[in-house]
């Protein structure tokens, strides 16, 4: 009996009621996404263009998009190196406390921004337990560009360890095996064969990361110290200071580039996911 072909003919689902669903979906995704985003265009387009440019090319606005770019960019790098050794701990290897350390990786979810950015700050400053023995070497952490690095490779790291540990977990250990046994050295096995088939997990943690770093407020508001004398304000805290003068087109039009920047971000990883699945024969 074709039971397939009868479901198929007779027209019904396994799950019954995608309509509703389909529709609840969309309408949350709207409330939610699409209708705040929106907004922000809307808003930005009360300024005429020579104001918008104005407002985005102003020397301190220009400051906290460099910093927060290129801190999050370092920052989600640095994150893509340590986040794969610490996944390849996990998953390749067995050891007292495995399961306390793999819940430690959660706790940048789940604790409050806030909480981590003073904590942070508090014990990099120069006071503290950590940044006082580094500020005797000559090493500044709190209120500079290298403690905005700190808070955002810590907010950041769970992205890329949660994107690359299920990919580890499937990598079937036969083709390292093999590689051994045609005479290749531990590097080049990891550089030939595992690399190519982390590359997309790799990507995905390191968008996601550095995205998120580009909008973080919580964990850098308090460890950067926001001096515009020495160009430690991020993107966000700008938004902010524009909101609390009530200047919401200004702060608008800056989250505008915001938003573009984080698109522009996300679709030019997942092309480069699509290729390279392609090219491991993953397909898409």
């Amino acid at each position: 009996m074709n039971t397939k072909g009868n479901r198929e003919k007779s027209g019904r689902r396994v799950i019954p009621g995608f309509g509703l669903s389909l529709g609840v979906t969309v309408t949350l995704l709207s409330l939610i996404v699409l209708i705040p985003l929106a907004s922000v265009l809307v808003y930005s387009l009360h300024l005429s263009p020579a104001e918008f440019f104005d407002i985005i090319t102003e020397p301190n606005v220009l400051w906290a998009f460099g910093i927060s770019i290129l801190t999050s960019l370092i920052a989600a790098l640095i994150n893509c190196v340590f986040g794969t050794m610490l996944a390849w701990v996990l998953v390749r290897y067995d050891f007292p406390g495995k399961r306390i350390l793999d819940g430690l990786i959660e706790i940048p979810f789940t604790l409050p921004t806030a909480v981590a950015g003073i904590t942070l700050s508090k014990m990099y400053a120069t006071t503290g337990e950590i940044g006082g023995p580094l500020s005797a070497l000559g090493i500044k952490v709190s209120y500079t560009h290298i403690g905005l690095t700190l808070a955002l490779v810590f907010i950041g790291i769970p992205f890329v360890v949660r994107a690359i540990q299920p990919v580890l977990q499937k990598l079937d250990a036969g083709y390292e095996e093999a590689a051994y046994m045609l005479g290749a050295s531990g590097f080049q096995t990891f550089r030939r064969v595992i690399l190519p088939e982390l590359k997309p997990a790799i990507l995905t943690g390191f968008g996601l990361a550095f995205a998120r770093g580009l909008g973080e407020y919580g964990s850098v508001v308090y460890i950067s110290g926001n001096s515009a004398k020495e160009h430690t304000q991020v993107v966000s805290y700008v938004i902010m200071q524009k909101l609390e003068r009530m200047d919401y087109s200004a702060a608008t039009a800056i989250a505008l580039v915001m938003l573009i920047i984080a698109f522009i971000l996300l679709l030019a990883i997942n092309i480069v996911q699509i290729r390279q699945s392609k090219r491991t024969g993953g397909g898409v």
